[in-house]
């Protein structure tokens, strides 16, 4: 899969079908569209693309980080790979593009530049100065030059409509084993391992710190049972996301202690995948009365992958 970030590397490409969207999840209703693009292309014998956006438009249009990621973009490059996809258009949105007349930003980008012969997309897609442009302009721009448009209806789960605003919600809400029936795969996390205050060690229940990005949705403070990869290794885990309020006070962070392992991981990534939520944090009179909960967080994570 080539990837490009920006519209000035697109330079005399092929014909292609082309998935639109923001993406922002790579959920079940994403693939949906991004699948049928994939196979269209086969059919049609041409290359697929997505076209989608490095940074959210709601951050651009709002003049601040409002909408947070889902997923990193080196792991939706990886899906998106293994779906069959032959282009990435990872562009930033950036005034020039908000500002653009929806049938110009379809005339002179996705037609013009990207060569698309035939487009996906979501029922609700929009875009273009005020996201004035709907999937009925791209159908009629689509009609007068001579490619076509296919709208993908809502995917339906539970009476749901699967999206990235409700999932985004769930992991808001610890609800992260909610999370795997919408986006087909469990919520994670990637990191650096980083150096924390060592009372894990202390107690018997050693653990790998990352960082929160603050670009990404985080969890709701709480205990979670988790899977914990290192080096194409997984390994059941616990993982605190929090303030640690028994230690003192802290910025929120994940700290996993993972099961049967031992060995140093300060600088090295690793990847959470969350499971689900067993309690939230609690501030606990004492390191003692810490240390004895999460015995019985590992106690009871332990009789959860024995299942």
């Amino acid at each position: 899969m080539k990837i490009y970030h920006s519209l000035e590397e697109i330079d005399s490409i092929g014909p292609l079908v082309i998935a639109l969207g923001n993406f922002d999840g790579i959920h079940l209703g994403h693939r949906e569209i991004i699948e049928r693009a994939v196979k269209k292309a086969g059919e049609a014998g041409l290359e697929s693309g997505i076209f989608t956006f490095a940074n959210h438009p709601r951050n651009v249009i709002m003049n601040e980080e409002f909408t947070k990621n889902i997923i990193y973009f080196e792991e939706k490059a990886k899906i998106l790979r293994e779906l069959g996809v032959g282009h990435l258009f990872n562009i930033t949105f950036d005034e020039t593009i908000m500002e653009m007349e929806p049938k110009v930003f379809v005339k002179e980008v996705l037609w013009g530049r990207l060569n698309m012969q035939c487009g996906f997309c979501g029922f609700n897609y929009r875009f273009g100065r005020k996201a004035l442009g709907d999937t009925v302009v791209l159908q009629q721009v689509g009609e007068e030059l001579g490619f076509e448009i296919l709208v993908v209806p809502p995917v339906m789960i539970d009476g749901q409509v699967v999206s990235s605003t409700l999932i985004r919600t769930l992991i808001f809400e610890g609800k992260v084993d909610e999370c795997l029936k919408y986006l087909g795969r469990p919520y994670s996390i990637n990191g650096e391992v980083v150096v924390g205050n060592r009372i894990g060690q202390t107690i018997g229940f050693p653990t790998s710190n990352l960082i929160i990005d603050e670009t990404m949705v985080s969890p709701a403070n709480g205990v979670y049972i988790t899977l914990c990869t290192y080096r194409g290794v997984t390994y059941p885990s616990i993982t605190n996301v929090g303030n640690k309020p028994t230690i003192g006070k802290y910025e929120k962070n994940v700290e996993t202690h993972i099961f049967g392992f031992d060995k140093e991981l300060y600088g090295k990534n690793i990847h959470v995948e969350f499971l689900i939520k067993t309690r939230d944090e609690i501030k606990f009179n004492s390191v003692n009365e810490l240390a004895s909960q999460i015995k019985k967080d590992c106690l009871a994570a332990k009789a959860y992958f024995s299942k």
